[in-house]
This record gives C-alpha cells, sequence and structure tokens, in this order.
C-alpha cells in the first residue's frame, strides 16, 4: 500500500530508532533531561529565538501559545481555514475561553490591512484582541507558503498595537526549503512559533515551541496543566534531534515529487488539480469523474493507495519521506486505473 494520506504516517529511520535506544535521560519536569535540553537548546537557535519547549503534538504546542499569551474572553484573529480553527477540535474556546475571529486569505495569507480592521478597539461591547494567528505552511491552502513580506506586515500591525503574533509553523521547515532560506528567517517575524518534528522531518512523535525565555517559562506551567510535562522524554527526543539537525535537507525531494505527481495528475481527464503546489501537498478536485471524494479515496484504496478526502469532490495526496519516486510513478497508474 502506498500511504499518500499525510506526512504524519512517516516512520522514524533507523538512526532515528538508535538515537532513542541511545538516549541519555533525566526527568523533564524537573528540568534534568540532557536530551530533550539539548533538543529545546537546538531548536531556539535556529528559530532565532531565546527558549524552547518540547511539547507532544503540533495542536498542544499552538494551544498552549494561546493560553500563554491570551485572557479569557479574548479574541484571536486567523485564516478562516487554518488548522487552528479548522482540526483542533475547538480547543482554544474549550481550554483558553477565547473566541476567534476568522478572515478569508489568499492562498492561506491574511490581508493586512484585513487584520488591522478586525483589530478591536476600546469598547466595553467587544473582547481584546489577544492574539494574531498564522500558518506557514498552509495546510488547507494545499501546502502554500506564506509570503515573507505579508508576515512581516501583520507582524508590524501586531507590535504597533501590542498584540503578540504566533506562527503555527507545523510545516515551517517546507516553507524554508521552498524559499530556500533558514527557518529562522521565516521566524523573525513573530512573537513565538511551533513546528513538527513527526511531519516532513520524520520524527516518531513531538513538536517544539519557540518564543521569549518569558514566554516558555510560562508556557511551561500551561504544558504541565495540560499533561503534557513527561518524565525520561529523551527517548523522544532524541529522535527529534536527529530529524531537527538532519532531515531538513532533504524536503525538497518531497517537493519534486509532489510536483511530479501534479503534472501527471494534471493529464488524467476529469481531474483538476487546485492548488499552486509550493511543497508537498497537492489537493485534485475529482468532481469531473461524476464521484465524490469518498467514492475516489475508496477505489484507489482497492487500487493500492491511500489519500484523503478534503472536501465534497477534493482530494489530498502529500508526499512524504516513506514513499519515493519509484512509488510515486506506481500510484500515477493506480490512480488512473481509479479514474478510468
Amino acid at each position: 500500500m502506498i500511504d499518500l494520506r499525510s506526512d504524519t504516517i512517516t516512520k522514524p529511520t533507523e538512526d532515528m530508532r538508535k538515537a532513542a535506544y541511545e538516549a541519555e535521560v533525566g526527568d523533564d519536569v524537573y528540568g534534568e533531561d540532557p536530551s530533550v535540553n539539548r533538543l529545546e537548546e537546538a531548536a531556539a537557535e535556529m528559530l532565532g529565538k531565546e527558549a524552547a519547549l518540547f511539547v507532544t503534538s503540533g495542536t498542544q504546542g499552538n494551544q498552549i501559545a494561546i493560553l500563554t499569551h491570551c485572557q479569557p474572553g479574548n479574541e484571536i484573529i486567523l485564516e478562516a481555514d487554518s488548522h487552528i480553527f479548522y482540526y483542533e477540535s475547538g480547543a482554544a474556546s474549550a481550554f483558553a475561553g477565547v473566541q476567534t475571529r476568522t478572515i478569508k486569505g489568499k492562498r492561506g495569507a491574511m490581508d493586512p490591512e484585513e487584520v488591522m480592521y478586525a483589530l478591536r478597539g476600546e469598547d466595553q461591547h467587544y473582547p481584546e484582541t489577544g492574539l494574531i494567528c498564522l500558518e506557514n505552511t498552509h495546510n488547507r491552502a494545499g501546502g502554500a507558503v506564506l509570503p515573507i513580506k505579508n508576515i512581516m506586515k501583520i507582524y508590524n500591525i501586531g507590535k504597533e498595537h501590542h498584540i503578540p503574533v504566533h506562527i503555527d509553523g507545523a510545516r515551517l521547515f517546507n516553507a524554508a526549503a521552498a524559499l530556500d532560506k533558514p527557518a529562522g528567517e521565516l521566524a523573525q517575524y513573530c512573537d513565538t512559533v511551533q513546528v513538527c518534528l513527526s511531519k516532513g522531518l520524520g520524527a516518531p512523535v513531538g513538536s517544539i515551541l519557540a518564543g521569549s525565555k518569558e514566554f516558555i517559562s510560562s508556557a511551561r506551567k500551561w504544558r504541565k496543566r495540560l499533561g503534557g510535562g513527561l518524565r525520561q522524554a529523551g527517548i523522544l527526543a532524541a529522535p527529534g534531534l536527529y530529524a531537527l539537525t538532519q532531515m531538513q535537507e532533504r524536503l525538497s525531494e518531497d517537493h519534486e515529487n509532489a510536483l511530479f505527481l501534479a503534472g501527471k495528475l494534471s493529464e488524467i481527464s476529469g481531474l483538476r488539480i487546485e492548488n499552486q503546489v509550493d511543497t508537498n501537498i497537492i489537493v485534485a478536485d475529482v468532481k469531473g469523474l461524476n464521484m465524490d471524494s469518498v467514492q475516489f479515496v475508496e477505489r484507489l484504496k482497492h487500487e493500492g493507495v491511500l489519500s484523503g478526502t478534503f472536501g465534497h469532490s477534493s482530494v489530498r495526496f502529500v508526499t512524504h519521506y516513506d514513499v519515493s519516486r519509484k512509488e510515486i510513478e506506481k500510484a500515477i497508474l493506480a490512480i488512473q486505473r481509479a479514474a478510468g
């Protein structure tokens, strides 16, 4: 079975397994796990922040950021199809007691003028704007890379109005690879950033939340409150550190495979590529095949390819470390059969 559902399904490499087995460990709640400490220090330096925190998942990292930045009754501004709004089970309202104000973006990027307009003024009728959230790359925009100038403008608006900016950078390293820039350059225009180790980088579990020392100190307490204080977590952190330091350069291979796959899919009658392929995500519309996404995904499964529904007639394919070019070529043949 060729699995193109997500880059979250990647298996740890032998080197990652070895790193986990040999990891030097201690109690991380006491700050005594050397492997976790090394991972956090390396991540902070790489992202250009003062400090970092190892968290169990990207969702936990995003929610800790909201909890740390905001007060109950605040409002957060974010893109209408963002992961925090769309895929995190309403956690921002359930945990932080904040409400969301969404702005429809263009390829995941909000218009800075609309962000400015959405800021709440001093009025007893309004909630205070507590946070602005961006997503880079943007999942539901098909792995789109946010323009650096767009991020910079929104960050400057936040600074001018004393409102922090958080980047959900679950796939920030994919954005960095696509732009051929260091991740720190993409993270410079935000107060905090979350990055996943367990997607394209291939680590088995975990994410990083980075920001100022003061912020991370408060975030650490929120991690504990959420049950995320781990003990001998170095077994998880060691493969994460390997992924962070050794797996970034190969992300461009996933992008090349995605472009190749998108090009071949566009040649299949009845299929239409919906997104500009910046990174490792392709979204295809199957309406022209006279079936919906559920039907097409099921037909693909019978042909030996796993994909995911992404709307009534949209299907998502994600390239990653565990799928080679040869397997992409096999998948194309299977997709052709399913479309026939």
